[in-house]
Protein backbone atom coordinates (compact mmCIF):
# COMPACT_ATOMS: atom_id res chain seq x y z
CA UNK A 1 0.00 0.00 0.00
CA UNK A 2 0.99 3.60 -0.54
CA UNK A 3 0.29 6.10 2.22
CA UNK A 4 0.12 9.83 1.54
CA UNK A 5 -0.25 12.15 4.50
CA UNK A 6 -0.41 15.75 5.64
CA UNK A 7 -0.78 17.46 9.02
CA UNK A 8 -1.90 20.89 10.15
CA UNK A 9 -2.14 22.71 13.47
CA UNK A 10 -3.40 26.04 14.74
CA UNK A 11 -3.35 27.75 18.13
CA UNK A 12 -6.93 28.87 17.44
CA UNK A 13 -8.50 32.22 18.23
CA UNK A 14 -8.57 32.13 22.05
CA UNK A 15 -5.56 30.27 23.47
CA UNK A 16 -2.14 31.90 23.89
CA UNK A 17 -0.14 28.73 23.21
CA UNK A 18 -0.47 25.46 21.35
CA UNK A 19 -0.43 22.36 23.58
CA UNK A 20 -1.03 19.94 20.68
CA UNK A 21 1.68 17.91 18.97
CA UNK A 22 1.58 15.91 15.74
CA UNK A 23 3.94 13.64 13.84
CA UNK A 24 4.95 13.66 11.07
CA UNK A 25 5.08 17.44 10.87
CA UNK A 26 5.76 17.47 7.13
CA UNK A 27 3.70 16.05 4.27
CA UNK A 28 4.89 12.85 2.64
CA UNK A 29 4.12 9.71 0.68
CA UNK A 30 5.68 6.23 0.90
CA UNK A 31 5.11 2.63 -0.12
CA UNK A 32 6.23 1.46 3.29
CA UNK A 33 5.05 1.37 6.90
CA UNK A 34 4.47 4.74 8.53
CA UNK A 35 3.49 5.87 12.02
CA UNK A 36 1.21 8.88 12.47
CA UNK A 37 0.32 10.29 15.88
CA UNK A 38 -1.40 13.19 17.57
CA UNK A 39 -1.31 14.36 21.21
CA UNK A 40 -3.31 17.02 23.05
CA UNK A 41 -1.57 18.17 26.22
CA UNK A 42 -3.03 19.49 29.45
CA UNK A 43 -1.68 20.77 32.73
CA UNK A 44 -1.58 24.55 32.62
CA UNK A 45 1.18 27.02 31.77
CA UNK A 46 3.64 25.23 29.46
CA UNK A 47 3.12 21.80 31.03
CA UNK A 48 0.57 20.65 28.45
CA UNK A 49 2.92 21.46 25.61
CA UNK A 50 5.74 19.65 27.41
CA UNK A 51 3.60 16.55 28.00
CA UNK A 52 2.38 16.24 24.41
CA UNK A 53 5.87 16.73 22.96
CA UNK A 54 7.49 14.27 25.37
CA UNK A 55 4.87 11.61 24.78
CA UNK A 56 4.81 11.86 21.02
CA UNK A 57 8.60 12.01 20.70
CA UNK A 58 9.00 8.88 22.82
CA UNK A 59 6.26 7.06 20.92
CA UNK A 60 7.88 7.94 17.59
CA UNK A 61 11.48 7.35 18.68
CA UNK A 62 11.76 4.12 16.66
CA UNK A 63 10.81 4.25 12.98
CA UNK A 64 7.83 2.39 11.56
CA UNK A 65 9.89 -0.64 10.54
CA UNK A 66 10.81 -1.40 14.17
CA UNK A 67 8.94 -4.32 15.71
CA UNK A 68 7.18 -2.13 18.27
CA UNK A 69 3.42 -2.31 18.69
CA UNK A 70 1.27 0.80 18.93
CA UNK A 71 0.49 -0.17 22.52
CA UNK A 72 4.18 -0.26 23.43
CA UNK A 73 4.74 3.06 21.67
CA UNK A 74 1.96 4.65 23.72
CA UNK A 75 3.39 3.14 26.90
CA UNK A 76 6.81 4.57 25.99
CA UNK A 77 5.16 7.98 25.75
CA UNK A 78 3.55 7.44 29.13
CA UNK A 79 6.88 6.51 30.73
CA UNK A 80 8.53 9.62 29.29
CA UNK A 81 5.92 11.89 30.88
CA UNK A 82 6.12 10.10 34.23
CA UNK A 83 9.92 10.43 34.27
CA UNK A 84 9.71 14.14 33.49
CA UNK A 85 7.30 14.73 36.38
CA UNK A 86 9.56 12.77 38.74
CA UNK A 87 12.53 14.94 37.74
CA UNK A 88 10.69 18.28 37.92
CA UNK A 89 7.91 18.67 40.47
CA UNK A 90 6.72 21.86 38.77
CA UNK A 91 5.37 19.61 35.99
CA UNK A 92 3.19 17.60 38.40
CA UNK A 93 -0.33 17.22 37.07
CA UNK A 94 0.55 17.48 33.42
CA UNK A 95 -0.76 14.89 31.00
CA UNK A 96 -1.76 14.37 27.40
CA UNK A 97 -3.89 12.35 25.08
CA UNK A 98 -2.10 10.17 22.55
CA UNK A 99 -3.65 8.61 19.46
CA UNK A 100 -1.29 6.67 17.21
CA UNK A 101 -1.70 4.68 14.03
CA UNK A 102 0.81 2.24 12.54
CA UNK A 103 0.05 1.84 8.84
CA UNK A 104 1.62 -1.43 7.69
CA UNK A 105 2.93 -2.42 4.28
CA UNK A 106 0.14 -4.99 3.85
CA UNK A 107 -2.64 -2.46 4.42
CA UNK A 108 -3.41 -2.85 8.09
CA UNK A 109 -3.97 0.02 10.49
CA UNK A 110 -2.93 -0.82 14.04
CA UNK A 111 -4.14 1.72 16.59
CA UNK A 112 -2.96 2.64 20.10
CA UNK A 113 -5.13 5.24 21.82
CA UNK A 114 -5.57 7.02 25.14
CA UNK A 115 -7.79 10.05 25.77
CA UNK A 116 -10.32 12.01 23.75
CA UNK A 117 -8.43 12.82 20.60
CA UNK A 118 -9.97 10.80 17.79
CA UNK A 119 -9.28 8.69 14.73
CA UNK A 120 -11.83 8.43 11.92
CA UNK A 121 -12.12 6.35 8.76
CA UNK A 122 -13.75 7.82 5.65
CA UNK A 123 -14.71 4.99 3.29
CA UNK A 124 -17.00 5.39 0.27
CA UNK A 125 -18.20 8.72 1.62
CA UNK A 126 -19.13 7.36 5.07
CA UNK A 127 -17.28 8.62 8.15
CA UNK A 128 -16.78 6.24 11.10
CA UNK A 129 -15.05 6.98 14.39
CA UNK A 130 -12.65 4.10 15.07
CA UNK A 131 -11.45 5.17 18.52
CA UNK A 132 -13.40 5.50 21.74
CA UNK A 133 -13.55 8.76 23.70
CA UNK A 134 -12.09 8.03 27.12
CA UNK A 135 -14.30 10.54 28.89
CA UNK A 136 -16.91 10.51 31.62
CA UNK A 137 -19.57 11.64 29.15
CA UNK A 138 -18.77 8.80 26.74
CA UNK A 139 -19.10 6.31 29.58
CA UNK A 140 -22.44 7.80 30.65
CA UNK A 141 -23.66 7.63 27.05
CA UNK A 142 -22.61 4.00 26.74
CA UNK A 143 -24.58 3.18 29.92
CA UNK A 144 -27.63 5.01 28.61
CA UNK A 145 -27.63 7.44 31.50
CA UNK A 146 -27.58 10.54 29.30
CA UNK A 147 -28.63 11.32 25.74
CA UNK A 148 -26.36 12.58 22.93
CA UNK A 149 -28.03 15.98 23.28
CA UNK A 150 -27.30 16.07 27.01
CA UNK A 151 -23.70 15.03 26.36
CA UNK A 152 -23.08 18.18 24.34
CA UNK A 153 -23.82 20.44 27.31
CA UNK A 154 -22.85 18.18 30.23
CA UNK A 155 -20.90 20.22 32.83
CA UNK A 156 -18.18 17.54 33.00
CA UNK A 157 -17.99 16.79 29.28
CA UNK A 158 -14.25 17.55 29.20
CA UNK A 159 -13.34 15.15 32.02
CA UNK A 160 -10.93 12.54 30.60
CA UNK A 161 -10.87 9.11 32.23
CA UNK A 162 -7.63 7.84 30.66
CA UNK A 163 -4.59 10.05 30.18
CA UNK A 164 -0.88 9.76 29.45
CA UNK A 165 1.07 10.51 32.64
CA UNK A 166 -0.52 7.96 34.99
CA UNK A 167 1.19 4.92 36.48
CA UNK A 168 -1.59 2.49 35.58
CA UNK A 169 -2.65 2.95 31.97
CA UNK A 170 -5.11 0.95 29.88
CA UNK A 171 -4.24 1.46 26.20
CA UNK A 172 -7.03 0.95 23.68
CA UNK A 173 -5.81 -1.31 20.85
CA UNK A 174 -7.64 -2.02 17.60
CA UNK A 175 -6.71 -3.22 14.12
CA UNK A 176 -8.40 -2.40 10.83
CA UNK A 177 -7.93 -3.68 7.29
CA UNK A 178 -7.61 -0.72 4.95
CA UNK A 179 -8.70 -0.45 1.32
CA UNK A 180 -7.45 1.73 -1.53
CA UNK A 181 -9.45 4.95 -1.43
CA UNK A 182 -9.72 5.06 2.35
CA UNK A 183 -8.92 8.35 4.09
CA UNK A 184 -7.91 8.36 7.78
CA UNK A 185 -8.23 11.39 10.06
CA UNK A 186 -6.51 11.88 13.42
CA UNK A 187 -7.58 15.00 15.29
CA UNK A 188 -7.57 16.77 18.64
CA UNK A 189 -10.84 17.81 20.24
CA UNK A 190 -10.24 21.34 19.06
CA UNK A 191 -11.75 20.09 15.80
CA UNK A 192 -14.52 17.83 17.07
CA UNK A 193 -15.76 20.31 19.69
CA UNK A 194 -16.23 22.93 16.97
CA UNK A 195 -17.20 20.99 13.84
CA UNK A 196 -19.92 18.34 13.61
CA UNK A 197 -19.09 14.89 12.26
CA UNK A 198 -21.25 15.39 9.19
CA UNK A 199 -19.34 18.57 8.33
CA UNK A 200 -16.01 16.84 8.93
CA UNK A 201 -17.14 14.09 6.56
CA UNK A 202 -18.13 16.62 3.89
CA UNK A 203 -14.77 18.39 4.08
CA UNK A 204 -12.83 15.13 3.93
CA UNK A 205 -14.92 13.89 1.00
CA UNK A 206 -14.55 17.12 -0.98
CA UNK A 207 -10.82 17.72 -0.51
CA UNK A 208 -8.64 16.46 -3.34
CA UNK A 209 -5.53 15.89 -1.23
CA UNK A 210 -4.57 15.27 2.40
CA UNK A 211 -3.01 18.74 2.54
CA UNK A 212 -6.21 20.41 1.36
CA UNK A 213 -8.26 18.30 3.77
CA UNK A 214 -6.05 19.04 6.78
CA UNK A 215 -6.00 22.80 6.35
CA UNK A 216 -9.70 22.96 5.44
CA UNK A 217 -10.55 21.21 8.71
CA UNK A 218 -8.40 23.60 10.75
CA UNK A 219 -10.01 26.55 8.98
CA UNK A 220 -13.47 25.17 9.74
CA UNK A 221 -12.68 24.89 13.44
CA UNK A 222 -11.38 28.45 13.55
CA UNK A 223 -14.36 29.75 11.57
CA UNK A 224 -16.62 28.15 14.17
CA UNK A 225 -14.87 30.06 16.97
CA UNK A 226 -11.49 28.40 17.39
CA UNK A 227 -11.78 28.18 21.17
CA UNK A 228 -9.06 25.53 21.44
CA UNK A 229 -5.92 24.43 19.63
CA UNK A 230 -6.82 22.38 16.56
CA UNK A 231 -4.51 19.75 15.14
CA UNK A 232 -5.19 17.16 12.46
CA UNK A 233 -3.40 14.57 10.37
CA UNK A 234 -4.91 13.05 7.23
CA UNK A 235 -3.67 9.86 5.58
CA UNK A 236 -4.80 8.61 2.16
CA UNK A 237 -4.53 4.94 1.21
CA UNK A 238 -3.81 3.86 -2.35
CA UNK A 239 -2.62 0.73 -4.12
Amino acid sequence: MRYTWASATSVGLVRDGNEDSVRPTTDGSVEAPVVVAIADGMGGAVAGEVASQLAIDAAMEQDATAAISPRDRVLAGNSAVIRAIANDYSLAGMGTTLTLGLFTADGKLQVGHVGDSRMYLLRNGTLSQITTDHTLVAELLAMGRITPAQAKTHPRRNLITRVIGTHILDVEETEHQLQPGDRILLCSDGLTDMVADEDIAAILHKAESPTEAAWSLVEAANSAGGVDNTTVAVVDVSQ
